[in-house]
């Protein structure tokens, strides 16, 4: 039996991901995967890439890291983008779209938000044939059984971390690690079982909240004059999406 860590939603957090990380490695869990959105809405996006490469086995590509590369208007992301290299502009754009392997005899598929799209929001209230559509095979996704869908998809994106079992498979939601709008602490997930076994056998998902210094995050962001504070502040001690403010 091994333990697979899996953590989404870094963006930019350092203090959230470090709470993470010592998690993990208190639990002796050695292989953890990344479900994207390494950077941006907090201030230390280059920190968190520079943690990432070195922690993570695997990483997909999420919505922040595909729009992150390429030009844009708004001030707020041009302020971000210039926290980071070129080199670690390369990095994102290289990602990739999903991954998916065996455990405990099931198909496994990871991806940042849907298997059609990285900006695709499927949330844990929207109707079960949309929530069915994560199993998909896609053009995007690996598709390394053939024609076989998936018996359990994980995937980040909503930062809302939840676990659903629907007609014989299941949805897991891993949460976000800096920026998670359910509860006012980092979440990630635990995977065990057999890894890349073919035959049936025992697995496990656990849904994971770590505590974390949300008072040195926004020291972090208010010492570097980093833009839209107020709403990130709202973020990480309100839980509330800035989306939602009055």
């Amino acid at each position: 039996m091994e333990k697979i860590a899996v953590i989404s939603d870094i963006h930019g957090n350092i203090p959230a991901l470090e709470s993470v990380l010592r998690d993990i490695e208190s639990r002796n869990i050695e292989r953890i995967i990344c479900l994207g959105d390494l950077v941006g809405k907090g201030p230390q996006s280059s920190i968190a890439i520079q943690m990432i490469e070195k922690h993570c086995d695997r990483v997909v590509k999420g919505n922040w890291d595909d729009f992150f590369p390429k030009p844009q208007e708004s001030s707020t992301i041009k302020w971000h983008q210039n926290q980071i290299t070129k080199d670690q502009m390369d990095y994102l754009k290289d990602l990739p779209f999903s991954i998916e392997f065996m455990l405990s005899g099931k198909l496994v598929r990871m991806f940042h938000a849907s298997p059609r799209s990285v900006y695709e929001r499927i949330q844990p209230w929207d109707s079960i044939d949309r929530r069915l559509s994560m199993f998909e095979n896609t053009n995007f996704t690996e598709n390394i059984a053939g024609e076989r869908e998936p018996d359990v998809v994980c995937y980040g994106d909503i930062h809302n971390a939840y676990l659903q079992n629907m007609k014989g498979k299941t949805l897991c939601n891993v949460g976000s690690v800096g920026n998670p709008l359910d509860l006012t602490q980092a979440s990630y997930v635990i995977l065990e079982g057999a890894y890349n076994q073919l035959e049936n056998g025992v697995i496990s998902i656990q849904l994971v909240r770590v505590p974390y210094d949300i008072d040195l995050s926004i020291k972090l962001a208010r010492d570097v004059n980093m833009p839209e504070l107020e709403e990130y502040i709202l973020e990480l001690t309100k839980a509330q999406y800035r989306g939602l403010k009055k």
